[in-house]
């Protein structure tokens, strides 16, 4: 593997969610430990899977991996990471300054910004303390989607120039002026990530061209940040030896081949290595110890049982949607699942029937207009565009309070506003606009990764406390947050695929979803190739594998559930999808 010459203390791995970031960088952290270096692997996603792929606990303290020598790992947790840094601003004020102007810092830090700016400030640390590369030879970051990362990467210099412009006043990072100690150590962590010698980054794609396309524009805003060491790596390609007269795999591996000899230009000189798609599931040191070699051996596939439970196609799911004639319905899960593409065949199959349709995105990185391609009677497209958000709620608060103010009071309304936190606040009045639309027709909503989505929740649910302390038991209110726990207006639909981590992170996922008082409605499966009747024998050892998630999520998470087969032609255009929901 080119990337894994003559390493640098830092690694990054990006890209688009599900194309084996976590796995190559896992694999990566145990190659490099097995040659004798001393490694720390870092998850800073806040749907962190690092822990179950070595099957134990990591948390967020750095801890050994005890099957493999050498070997130390350590997740970021948005949350843990948020109480720490509110703890570290808010006790040293506790008892000095009055009991309301602490609670108002305490609100101020309860957003999802803060939860953000908590892990980002973990981050800095992790490259900028001198100690830990003395315990280290490479420190290798998992990072999160492309959106997420960056954002991320980002916020270095944003907030650099954020303190230099706002000497005074607080936001939800705490007091300003507090924060201007760390200036030295942001402009240390930018400096470190666009120095050759100390860093490289990893895009990470499949044989896709929307992948592919993703990791180009990632490439290009992370040159613009003066990151250049950039590697790309395509993973999971299907191999000309594995088509075996399969239909299927015929039409996959043409597919494949289409978008490798059509790499966007942008990235196509980049140093480029390209890892087959293996026959195993990526969990454990032994399959991850073979993810970079050319061949692994199957068994007599011939004899595989690939018998499934009867289980509905998404059509049936989409009829019983539809006798509700309007309502929210949120497809989430982990990156890199098909949300997308099965959002826009859900709202593709209720606009055939003639009802009023609205499927719209919160994800940074998706396209639902290349996914469509094409328009259809009764079907409106939209995107909540965080950049687009931010600056029409600027506009809005500029004109409301800033229309009465004199000139200095209105510059200082503008600082406030350039603050990083106004986009969260911008995005969740859109997310609400989503949702109040649903009372009269069908919002279809394609949400961003699983951390992202649990971040606006987050949001959603601050905002209901706020309201519901405001109004007590005198008024009558409905907040974004009952509308999401009422399943009459609200259906979630769960998407994953029949793999152990997808599986495993959207069983988390529910588990958080019901602590906020929120039931899924249903679980989509997606790209079963169990489902398909495949003879070849590479794709058929996948195919068994799928029968143990399929059956977990049937018998133990679901009380909705379709499985949705791997299609031979890529999903894309109304007709496709209307195939996709059959």
């Amino acid at each position: 593997m080119k990337f894994l010459q003559n390493v640098p203390p830092f690694l990054f791995f990006t890209g688009k969610g599900g194309v084996g970031k976590t796995s190559i960088s896992c694999s990566t952290a145990i190659s490099l430990a097995d040659e004798g270096k001393r490694v720390l692997l870092v998850s800073t996603d806040p749907a962190s899977n690092v822990g179950q792929v070595f099957n134990q606990t990591i948390g967020n303290h750095i801890t050994k991996i005890e099957s493999v020598s050498g070997l130390s790992a350590l997740e970021i947790d948005p949350q843990a990471a948020a109480q720490v840094y509110r703890e570290r601003i808010v006790d040293p004020v506790r008892g000095i300054l009055p009991d309301d102007v602490v609670r108002g810092i305490e609100e101020q830090l309860s957003g999802a910004c803060t939860t953000e700016i908590a892990a980002f400030d973990e981050f800095t640390d992790l490259l900028t303390d001198a100690s830990l590369l003395a315990d280290f030879d490479h420190i290798i970051f998992d990072t999160a989607p492309t959106g997420h990362t960056i954002r991320l990467l980002q916020l270095p210099g944003a907030w650099s120039s954020f303190i230099e412009e706002n000497p005074e006043g607080s936001s939800c990072l705490g007091p300003l002026s507090g924060l201007a100690k760390q200036r030295e150590r942001y402009a240390q962590a930018v400096a470190e990530l666009g120095n050759a010698n100390k860093t490289r980054l990893i895009l990470v794609a499949r044989a896709q061209k929307s992948t592919l396309t993703e990791v180009a524009r990632t490439y290009g805003e992370l040159s613009q940040l003066g990151i250049k060491n950039q590697y790309l790596v395509i993973n999971g390609i299907l191999p000309e030896a594995a088509i075996h007269n399969d239909k299927l795999a015929q039409a996959v591996y043409q597919r494949e081949q289409l978008a490798l000899a059509n790499i966007p230009s942008a990235v196509a000189s980049l140093p480029q290595d390209r890892i087959i798609l293996q026959p195993v599931n990526l969990v454990g040191v032994d399959a991850l110890r073979n993810l970079f070699k050319a061949d692994v051996p199957l068994g007599n596939a011939e004899h595989y049982d690939l018998t499934i439970p009867p289980i509905d196609p998404l059509s049936i799911l989409v009829e019983q949607i539809a006798k509700d004639q309007h309502g929210l319905v949120m497809l989430m899960g982990k990156g890199g699942v098909g949300k997308t593409t099965l959002a826009a065949a859900v709202a593709v199959k209720l606009a055939e029937k003639g009802l009023d349709v609205h499927l719209t995105t919160s994800d940074p990185a998706a396209h639902l207009e290349n996914t469509l391609h094409g328009k259809l009677p009764h079907l409106e497209v939209s995107r909540i565009d965080p950049e687009a958000e931010t600056e029409r709620y600027r506009q809005s608060v500029l004109e409301s309070k800033g229309k009465d103010l004199d000139a200095q009071g209105r510059a200082l309304l503008e600082e406030d506003l350039r603050s990083p936190c106004t986009e969260e606040i911008a995005v969740f009045q859109a997310f609400s606009r989503v949702i109040r639309d649903a009372g009269k027709r069908f919002v279809i909503m394609d949400t961003a990764p699983t951390g992202h989505t649990l971040l606006l929740l987050d949001a959603t649910g601050a905002y209901h406390r706020e309201i519901a302390q405001k109004m007590g038991s005198n008024g009558h209110y409905i907040t974004p947050m009952m509308q999401l726990q009422d399943p009459q207006r609200t259906k979630i639909l769960l998407v994953t695929l029949p793999e152990t981590t997808p599986v495993l992170e959207a069983g988390n996922l529910q588990e958080d979803l019901r602590r906020a008082g929120i039931e899924p409605w249903a679980w989509l499966i997606n790209n079963s190739l169990a489902a398909t009747g495949t003879t070849s024998p590479l794709l058929r050892h996948r195919a068994v594998q799928e029968i143990k998630q399929i059956n977990l999520v049937k018998e133990k998470y679901a009380t909705r559930l379709a499985l949705i087969p791997l299609q031979e032609e890529e999903p894309v255009g109304i007709e496709r999808l209307n195939k996709l929901a059959e």
